[in-house]
């Protein structure tokens, strides 16, 4: 799970975001994935800038390079196979190690009046107001509707072997990567656009570790009660990012306790702060 912050103005937002699976792949992504993001926001500068059309371009853009990273570190050549047929895991060949790649991602860009959240998987963002709780992605998993259907139309199968799998191999149904898989997983991220309104208190980054076992509502209490307890004075961080950063460790520790059998990372991002702090 990376953050990665900058001063920030409308056209230089803030990047959040966060990966899972396996840990090289997640490595590589975010190496690059802030910077393409930058790259394609600074294309658009001086004009309307068009969320939805430029985060697709910047996670096909990733989806990309992942492959011939993958591709070149596995140390495959170019007789690629075309599995895209296969109906069934127990018809699935045993496919090079470099297309069973994969990972999910989760950005988020906060700038002085939007939140812009773009989900590829099954890691969730969660905006907590004073009144309410907001999920602001949806899980990318295989047996939902729109998403079984999607996989159907183009000759997939969703096999349930221990969940809902795709071809009864992964759990979600969109990743950046699984190459083996496509074109059933997809790269394409759901882009949300949320204004941002005097009453947003935190926005929660997390994979499904968590949310397998902490409820939206729970999450945002436990931020909550983290953030009205005293900064310690010995931290080296200023008060709010130790408050976050207390929050997410909390939350891990939560999500374990519960015997969360998946992978744990959590972002916490204080949003009572001016953009500009972040």
């Amino acid at each position: 799970m990376l953050c990665y912050s900058q001063k920030s103005t409308p056209n230089s937002p803030s990047l959040f975001w966060g990966l899972r699976r396996p840990w090289l792949l997640s490595l590589r992504c975010e190496n690059r994935m802030h910077e393409i993001l930058k790259e394609e926001i600074e294309s658009e500068l001086g004009e309307s800038m068009e969320w939805k059309t430029l985060m697709q371009r910047s996670f096909g853009r990733m989806d990309e390079e992942v492959k011939e990273y993958c591709h070149h570190d596995d140390g495959g050549d170019d007789d690629d196979k075309n599995k895209s047929t296969v109906s069934c895991r127990c018809k699935l060949q045993t496919p090079r190690q470099y297309e069973t790649v994969g990972s999910t991602a989760l950005v988020a860009i906060v700038t002085p009046h939007q939140l812009i959240i773009s989900n590829c998987g099954d890691s969730r963002a969660v905006l907590c107001r004073k009144t309410s709780v907001l999920p602001l992605s949806s899980d990318h998993k295989p047996d939902r509707p729109d998403e079984l259907s999607r996989i159907e139309s183009r000759g997939g199968r969703v096999i349930y072997w221990d969940g809902a799998r795709v071809l009864g191999v992964l759990a979600m149904s969109r990743a950046i990567g699984d190459g083996y898989l496509k074109p059933y997983v997809i790269s394409e991220p759901e882009v949300v656009v949320v204004d941002r309104t005097g009453e947003d208190e935190f926005l929660i980054l997390a994979t499904d570790g968590l949310w397998d076992v902490v409820s939206n509502e729970t999450a945002c209490d436990v931020v909550r009660t983290c953030m009205r307890a005293p900064p310690a004075s010995t931290s080296s961080l200023s008060g709010s990012d130790k408050t976050c950063s207390d929050a997410s460790i909390v939350l891990t520790k939560l999500a374990m306790a519960k015997h969360s059998s998946d992978n744990i990372s959590v972002v916490v991002i204080d949003l009572r702060r001016d953009v500009t702090e972040l």
